[in-house]
C-alpha cells in the first residue's frame, strides 16, 4: 500500500491531483462553504482595488487590457483567470508573471488546514488560493475573472470596487438557464449596492438593468455611456467619468485583442482611483496580448493562428475577423455540450478546408460528430488528435494558406504543446 504523502511536501502536481479527487463534483455552485473557509483564512483584499469580471465571452481579453494598462503605469497587478492552457500557474499572475509552484503549494496547504471537514471543489481550492495570495501580496489592483455565471461563483465572495459584465449569450445553459434573461440575472449577481457596474454588451437583458437599478448601482453601458470607433489604425474612445462628465481618448492604436473589450477596459479606467496618463492607456491597449485569442504562432514555416472560440457568439466574432483573410484552413475540436451546429454554421462561409479532431476529455466531442454538422458537399478531414491534424498539414506537399485552430481551450492547449516546440 502506497504511503500517504505529507501535505507539506506535496508538489504542485500532487496537490492538483489530490484536489481533483477530494470532491465528487467538478462543479458545485454556492458561496457558503468557500466563504466560511475564506473567513478562517482571514482573506482581506481591502488594500487593493478589486475589479470582478463576468461574461460569456471577452472576460480574458478585458482582464489583459486592464493588466497591461496598469502595469505600464507602474502599478502592481494581480490576475486570477481560468482555465489554463499548459501550466496551472497561468491562472494566478502577479505583475504579468505566473506565480511560483511554492506559492501555490503553500496556499493549498493553508486552505486544507483551514477547511477542516468542509468539502471544496477543484475550482474553489484554486479561487481561495488566488485570493489568499493576493491578500498576502497586496497588489494595487486585483482582477478576478468569474469562472461560471457570477451570482454563485466562488469569486463572488469578494465585494468588488467595480463589477464588469462583458457579454451575455447562451452558454453553460445546464447551470445558468436557457435564456439570456436568466443568464443575465446570474451574471449580474456580482453587482453590489452603489458600486459601479460596467457592461460591454450593447444589448443588455432586462434582468441586468433591473438588478442594477434595484441596487442603485451606477450603470455604464456600451453604446450609451461609452463607445469606441476606429478609422484605419487609430481609434477614439468616449466615455463617462465618475462624476458623469464626458471623457475621451484619441489616437489609440487599433488593438490585437477584440475592440469592444478595449472600450470596456477603458471605461473601467475612468472609474478606478488609480491615476494613469493618456499615453499609459494607449500603450496598455496596444501591448495587450492573450494566449489563445487570435494568437499567431509560426511552426515549421507555417503561420498558425489560435483562438478558443467555443460558442456561437465567439464563433461569430471569429468569422468576422476571418472574413478579412483569404479563407484559411481550419482545425476544429469541440466539447459535446457546446452548440457545435451553430459554431460550424458561423464559420462555414470563411473556411476553405476543414480538419476535424477528437478531444480526449470526458466532455470531448469527436471529429465524426462535428462532420455531421457540415453540408454534404463539404468533405472534411478527420483526425484522432489535434497533434495528428497539425502533423498532417506540416507534412503536406501542397502549399498551405494560413491555418486557424479553434473550438475549445482543450483544442488550443494541445496545439500549443506542439507549436511551442519551436
Amino acid at each position: 500500500m502506497a504511503q500517504e504523502i505529507n501535505p507539506q511536501q506535496r508538489t504542485l502536481e500532487q496537490w492538483l491531483t489530490w484536489m481533483e479527487q477530494c470532491h465528487p463534483s467538478e462543479i458545485e455552485l454556492g458561496l457558503d462553504r468557500v466563504r466560511q473557509v475564506s473567513e478562517r483564512l482571514a482573506v482581506d483584499l481591502s488594500a487593493s482595488q478589486v475589479v470582478t469580471i463576468a461574461g460569456t465571452n471577452g472576460k480574458g481579453s478585458t482582464v489583459r487590457y486592464l493588466q497591461t494598462i496598469y502595469s505600464s503605469a507602474g502599478y502592481s497587478v494581480g490576475c486570477y483567470t481560468s482555465p489554463h492552457f499548459l501550466y496551472y500557474n497561468e491562472r494566478v499572475e502577479l505583475n504579468g508573471q505566473p506565480v511560483s509552484d511554492q506559492l501555490l503549494c503553500d496556499a493549498f496547504y493553508a486552505i486544507d488546514q483551514a477547511r477542516g471537514q468542509i468539502p471544496l471543489t477543484y475550482f474553489e481550492f484554486g479561487t481561495l488560493a488566488a485570493l489568499l495570495i493576493f491578500s498576502q501580496t497586496k497588489p494595487d489592483l486585483v482582477l478576478l475573472e468569474v469562472g461560471l455565471g457570477g451570482r454563485l461563483d466562488a469569486v463572488n465572495i469578494i465585494d468588488p470596487d467595480i463589477a464588469v459584465i462583458t457579454t451575455v449569450a447562451l452558454d453553460h445553459q445546464d447551470w445558468l438557464g436557457d435564456t439570456r434573461e436568466a443568464i443575465g440575472f446570474e451574471k449580474a449577481g456580482i453587482f453590489r449596492t452603489g458600486i459601479p457596474a460596467v457592461c460591454g454588451d450593447p444589448d443588455l437583458p432586462e434582468s441586468v438593468l433591473k438588478h442594477a437599478n434595484s441596487l442603485k448601482a451606477p450603470l455604464y453601458r456600451a453604446g450609451i455611456e461609452f463607445h469606441i470607433n476606429c478609422d484605419g489604425d487609430l481609434c477614439q474612445f468616449k466615455g463617462k467619468g465618475v462624476d458623469g462628465t464626458a471623457v475621451s481618448l484619441a489616437d489609440i492604436p487599433r488593438p490585437e485583442l477584440p475592440l469592444p473589450n478595449a472600450a470596456t477596459a477603458l471605461q473601467v479606467c475612468q472609474l478606478l482611483p488609480l491615476v494613469i496618463s493618456e499615453d499609459q492607456k494607449r500603450v496598455g491597449i496596444a501591448q495587450a496580448r492573450l494566449t489563445g485569442r487570435m494568437q499567431k504562432v509560426s511552426y515549421q514555416g507555417i503561420n498558425f493562428c489560435l483562438d478558443v472560440a467555443h460558442n456561437p457568439e465567439a464563433a461569430g466574432l471569429l468569422a468576422d475577423r476571418l472574413a478579412l483573410w483569404d479563407k484559411p484552413i481550419l482545425i476544429l475540436g469541440m466539447l459535446k455540450d457546446k452548440d457545435r451546429a451553430a459554431v460550424v454554421e458561423a464559420l462555414l462561409p470563411v473556411i476553405s478546408e476543414w480538419h476535424l479532431v477528437d478531444l480526449d476529455t470526458p466532455r470531448g466531442g469527436t471529429a465524426a460528430e462535428l462532420a455531421s454538422f457540415l453540408p454534404d458537399d463539404v468533405k472534411p478531414y478527420q483526425h484522432a488528435t489535434v497533434t495528428d491534424a497539425i502533423n498532417y498539414l506540416v507534412n503536406s506537399e501542397k502549399p498551405l494558406q494560413d491555418v486557424m485552430i479553434a473550438g475549445s481551450f482543450y483544442t488550443v492547449a494541445e496545439a500549443l504543446s506542439v507549436l511551442k516546440r519551436d
